[in-house]
């Protein structure tokens, strides 16, 4: 019986390195990997060896005949996009000679672990490398340098609790995809690193400071913000940031326990992303069933006296639009005591909805009741609670004297109002600067190139500050060995007359590279 991926792929392709007949698609190498949703398992390939299973880290893969009832589709979704040709790109199946479908290639691909340009851990001395930043971005730089180099590694991190947008950022019913922090927190106690919580570059030391007891920093700080809507009343109360909202539930230690206030019969979400379904999915679920996750206590006892019966997903676009994955979308259709609603204000919903492809995002909406929702009558109140979707509608006023009332949008052919007592921005994240580094307001990141912060020799970022808030942990894997690729050729000499590459001449008088601690606190 074959296995198949699901839900919670974080598409960091551990997954295929390890397969030994290359049966899990797209590939690192094939163009279509970074813009699918998730990897899939060809079931006529694969020979159920386990291998994949057992080196997920947010084990999204299980035996097709073990799946969990909600999760049962995947074995369609993944048989599926080998039997639609997969991407133009990558073959999925060729012909055997006796005309039988056949794994491509040899058994065993050449894609493994980044290589760096070959270069050799016996290449280099003990490199000092300070990183700044704790999440995925940042460990799955300290994870390459540990393992592929003599590094030694210094970790920083502003909060008192390491783990960045896995311990903060990841919904406490998702326990999967937080299992990433146990593969990453192994590297904390690992005999070359050391490990500083609590410490605030640009508060506590300067970037100078920390870039003087090392010879490389990596900044991987994310996206510390959330982005505005720009219209009249979103500084009302009652008008939050979907950022504030997953860090209140996540006990961020930056965000009071009073931060929310769930008395509201309707919220209305504005965004079509994950992050968006995540805040919708937490405030329909039966807070009974998220007391053994990773929930804050705070956040738990507000849910359970939460009035909230109806939440309201806006979307400027329409459903085939929608910056949300499908199976981020199919886990809603599975949510006990909660009905899916789509909003059928306008014909192009249908029109869309009903024109989908079985795979696309729109057409996993095609069971899921529609009618025209009359906003001036209050929520169902029949006991159970629901998620419209609304499409084609954008938020320009935030209504309300001293707090959030309703939302006024726009939808083609209106300005309807939308009572709700509490909006929940989630239309993205952004980055903040960072004291001692360059910084792009209009994309939110540090300026760089493959990693290397301009103007600043020794110096790189990794992660949402370096490309911008888009792609999930996975992406991460990728983003960090391109900076940590870029410290490595940088700090590399041409040739070798000393004992190491901290001490070399031809490294000292590297452009792009700039040892700056002084030999004496060696």
């Amino acid at each position: 019986m074959a296995f198949a991926i699901t839900q919670t792929c974080c598409n960091d392709a551990t997954c295929v390195s390890v397969c030994p007949v290359n049966c899990i698609h797209p590939t690192p190498e094939e163009r279509a990997f970074g813009s699918t949703e998730m990897l899939h398992i060809d079931p006529k390939s694969c020979i159920d060896c386990g291998a994949c299973a057992d080196a997920c880290p947010v084990d999204a893969v299980f035996p097709v005949d073990r799946l969990p009832a909600a999760q049962r589709e995947y074995a369609r979704i993944n048989a599926a996009y080998f039997e639609s040709g997969g991407t133009e790109d990558s073959p999925v199946r060729e012909e055997s000679s006796e005309g039988g479908a056949a794994a491509p290639g040899p058994n065993f691909h050449d894609w493994g672990e980044p290589s760096f340009d070959r270069v050799l851990p016996s290449d280099f001395g003990p490199l000092r490398v300070a990183i700044v930043g704790t999440g995925p971005a940042g460990m799955y730089a300290a994870r390459d340098l540990l393992l592929h180099t003599r590094a030694e590694v210094t970790l920083i991190d502003r909060l008192p609790v390491a783990g960045g947008l896995v311990r903060y950022g990841v919904a406490p019913d998702h326990p999967s995809t937080r299992k990433v922090g146990e593969t990453f927190a192994r590297f904390h106690t690992h005999p070359r690193v050391r490990m500083h919580l609590g410490l605030d570059v640009g508060a506590h030391i300067t970037a100078e400071e920390l870039a003087a007891h090392h010879d490389a920093v990596i900044y991987a700080v994310g996206a510390a913000t959330d982005r505005r809507l720009g219209i009249p009343g979103e500084e009302l109360p009652g008008c939050v940031s979907a950022t504030t909202f997953v860090a209140w539930y996540n006990a961020h230690p930056e965000v009071a326990p009073d931060a929310v206030d769930l008395s509201a019969e309707r919220v209305v979400v504005v965004g079509n992303g994950n992050v968006a379904l995540d805040v919708a999915r937490i405030l329909v679920t039966d807070p009974d069933s998220l007391a053994g996750t990773g929930i804050a206590g705070h956040a738990l006892a507000e849910l359970r006296r939460s009035r909230v019966r109806e939440v309201v997903v806006l979307g400027r676009r329409g459903p085939r639009e929608a910056a949300y994955t499908r199976s981020e979308l199919l886990a809603l259709k599975h949510l006990p005591g909660v009905d899916l609603l789509v909003d059928d204000h306008d014909p192009r919903v249908g029109q869309a909805v009903d024109a989908a492809a079985q795979g696309d995002k729109a057409g996993v909406l095609r069971d899921v009741a529609r009618e025209a929702v009359e906003w001036s009558l209050p929520p169902d109140a029949r006991g159970r609670r629901r998620i419209v979707f609304r499409f084609f509608s954008a938020p320009v006023e935030v209504c309300g004297s001293e707090r959030t009332r309703a939302v006024r949008v726009t939808d083609g052919s209106g300005e309807p109002e939308i009572p709700s007592g509490l909006v929940l921005r989630a239309v993205g994240y952004r980055g903040v600067p960072q004291a001692g580094l360059p910084f792009d307001e209009a994309t939110g990141t540090v300026p760089n190139e493959l990693g290397r912060v301009r103007d600043r020799p020794g110096t790189y970022v990794v992660g949402w500050s370096k490309r911008g808030p888009s792609g999930g942990i996975g992406a991460n894997r990728a983003c960090a060995a391109e900076t940590v690729g870029s410290l490595l050729a940088d700090a590399r000499p041409s040739s070798f007359s000393t004992e190491t590459t901290r001490s070399s001449s031809a490294a000292r008088n590297s452009p792009n590279f700039s040892p700056v601690r002084k030999a004496s606190s060696q």
